[in-house]
């Protein structure tokens, strides 16, 4: 039975892998880009599901990290003439990695509730620096840079197109899945579920609880932050409001949408909302919140275990 499902699992994943490859050549230019986005939302939903669905720690402290790691790409994109991917990539995720052990090293002393409101509280002090700190981030107007060009081995001065970069956004989104994947399932993995089901249990096994969290909140952050570099270097822009809270709680409702502790649900997920919010708003204009929220609720009472937790319940049956 095992080897049936992991047979289908396997064949599920391929199909749409070899979907996602070749969209860019049939998709036009809006929808090329649009599915990109995805994928970065996704990843970034995928890197919240880490502490939301294997650790039970719900995080609003993601936009930070997210934000983060946008603000260090477009600090190397603008420091160096030419700009160059592998820098901003190092910029970016070196400082959301630092942020995010900062905030973990306090935050994961709390529990439930307070953790959550903690990294909230987190989120706003960093939107709060961004915003005043005008000299270095823009303020409230952002920073504006070039396009690194591709600096993958034999193709150094390559510039992107709309299709290379999505390319290259799938490469690191499916790399950075199956790492998430064999964390998940490694013995470490295993402690952080356990720790999901009953903290107070594992700790009397003998486990550091606290050093688990820790190193979970620096692994979500640090893929927070590459999906905030990816944003960076497809828009050529970095603003504040990444940074602000809204966009962490969007990050939830990606989780719950496409099923909490799979991994791939957060993508499902982000691809869901993102696709409902712009057909809803091309339809009613400021008024396409109402059915997107309308949706949302029918979704969480009707199907709790998200869209694809619901699958792989009807796959097991």
């Amino acid at each position: 039975m095992r080897d049936r499902h992991a047979l289908i699992y396997w064949s599920g994943f391929t199909v749409i892998l070899v979907l996602l490859i070749v969209a860019p050549l049939v998709l036009p230019e809006f929808w090329r880009r649009f599915l990109t986005e995805i994928l970065i939302w996704g990843l970034l939903a995928m890197s919240s599901d880490l502490l939301i669905g294997y650790t039970g720690m719900v995080s609003f402290g993601h936009s930070a990290f997210f934000g983060i790691g946008m603000y260090g790409a477009a600090a190397a994109l603008l420091s160096v003439s030419p700009p160059s991917l592998g820098l901003a990539m190092l910029y970016g995720l070196g400082s959301s990695a630092a942020v995010a052990a900062f905030v973990a090293y306090f935050s994961t002393r709390l529990r439930d509730i307070y953790f959550a409101i903690t990294t909230l509280i987190f989120s706003q002090i960093f939107y709060v620096i961004i915003f005043t700190w005008t000299e270095m981030t823009g303020g409230e107007n952002g920073l504006t840079f070039a396009r690194p060009k591709l600096g993958l081995p034999g193709m150094e001065g390559l510039p992107f197109t709309s299709a290379t970069l999505h390319w290259f956004v799938l490469a690191l989104v499916t790399a950075s899945y199956l790492i998430l994947r064999r964390v998940t399932q490694s013995p470490f993995g295993m402690v952080l579920q356990s720790i999901r089901e009953n903290e107070t249990r594992t700790r009397a096994i003998g486990y550091p609880i606290e050093r688990y969290k820790i190193v979970a909140v620096m692994l979500s952050g640090l893929f927070a932050g590459l999906a905030g570099v990816l944003y960076a270097v497809q828009n050529r822009f970095a603003a504040p409001d990444f940074v602000f809270f809204v966009v962490s709680g969007e990050v939830v409702i990606y989780n719950v949408v496409g099923g909490l502790g799979t991994l791939l649900g957060p993508i499902v997920g982000a691809g869901f909302f993102l696709l409902l919010r712009e057909a809803s708003s091309r339809f009613l204009t400021e008024y396409y919140l109402i059915p997107v929220g309308l949706i949302f609720i029918a979704m969480v009472i009707f199907l709790p275990q998200g869209l694809l937790g619901f699958m792989r319940r009807w796959i097991n049956r």
